[in-house]
C-alpha cells in the first residue's frame, strides 16, 4: 500500500475516534445513560408491581386493542426515519436529512394520536383508569411511555429548525455538518428513540403475555 493509501486509512480511523470515541465520557453521554437508567428502572418497576397486584387480587386481564400492535409500527417507522437522518447526515445530504427529521415528527405525532385512539377504544369498552388495578397499570405505564414520546419531540424540532435555518449557503452546510457536538447529539438523539421503540415492544409483549397466561 502506498504512503498516500496508509495515510488516509490513519485518517479515517482518526475520524472515527475522534467523532465517537473521544466522546465516550461527554456529559451528554453520561446524561444519556443516567437517563435511560432511570426509564428502564421506572417501567421494571411498575412491570413487577402489574404482576404482583394482579396476583394478589386475582384480577382478570386486561385484552389490548389491535391498535397498540399497530403503534409499534409506527414506532418501528420513526426508527428508519432516525436512521434515514443519521445516514444522509452523515453523507452531508442537506434535503434527505431535513425530510428524516420532519418524517420522524410526523410518525412520532401520529403515533401519539392513534394512541389517543387506542385509549378511547379501552373506554369505549368500559376499561377505564378506575375500573381496577389493572387497567390502572396499563394507562398508567402506557401514559408514561407516551409523556417521554413527548419529551423527545422538542429536541427533534430544534435539530430540524436549526438545520433548515442554516442550511442555506455552502459554507454554513460544511460547518453545520463538520460540527462534531452536533454528530453527537444526533447519535445521542438516535440512541433514545431506539430505546423508545423497544421499550414500547417490550410493553406491548408485557401485557400480552400477562393476557395469555391466566
Amino acid at each position: 500500500m502506498s504512503e498516500y493509501g496508509n495515510y488516509q486509512e490513519e485518517s479515517k480511523r482518526d475520524k472515527h475516534y475522534n467523532e465517537y470515541q473521544s466522546f465516550a465520557f461527554h456529559p451528554y453521554n453520561v446524561m444519556l445513560i443516567l437517563t435511560l437508567f432511570g426509564i428502564t428502572t421506572l417501567f421494571l418497576a411498575f412491570s413487577f408491581a402489574f404482576v404482583y397486584t394482579r396476583i394478589q387480587s386475582d384480577l382478570p386481564p386486561i385484552r389490548l386493542p389491535n391498535l397498540f400492535f399497530f403503534n409499534t409500527l409506527i414506532l418501528l417507522g420513526s426508527s428508519a426515519t432516525m436512521i434515514w437522518a443519521k445516514r444522509a447526515y452523515h453523507n452531508d445530504q442537506t434535503l434527505l436529512y431535513q425530510r428524516a427529521l420532519l418524517a420522524t415528527m410526523i410518525l412520532s405525532v401520529f403515533f401519539m394520536a392513534m394512541q389517543a385512539v387506542a385509549w378511547y377504544q379501552l373506554f369505549s369498552n368500559q376499561v377505564y383508569i378506575y375500573s381496577d388495578n389493572s387497567a390502572g397499570y396499563l394507562y398508567l405505564i402506557s401514559g408514561l411511555h407516551f409523556a417521554h414520546v413527548i419529551a423527545g419531540l422538542p429536541f427533534l424540532g430544534v435539530f430540524l429548525w436549526t438545520a433548515r435555518k442554516r442550511m442555506k449557503e455552502p459554507v454554513s452546510v460544511l460547518v453545520y455538518f463538520s460540527d462534531p457536538e452536533k454528530r453527537l447529539k444526533l447519535r445521542l438523539l438516535t440512541i433514545y428513540w431506539h430505546f423508545l421503540d423497544g421499550l414500547w415492544i417490550y410493553l406491548v409483549l408485557f401485557f400480552l403475555v400477562n393476557y395469555l397466561v391466566r
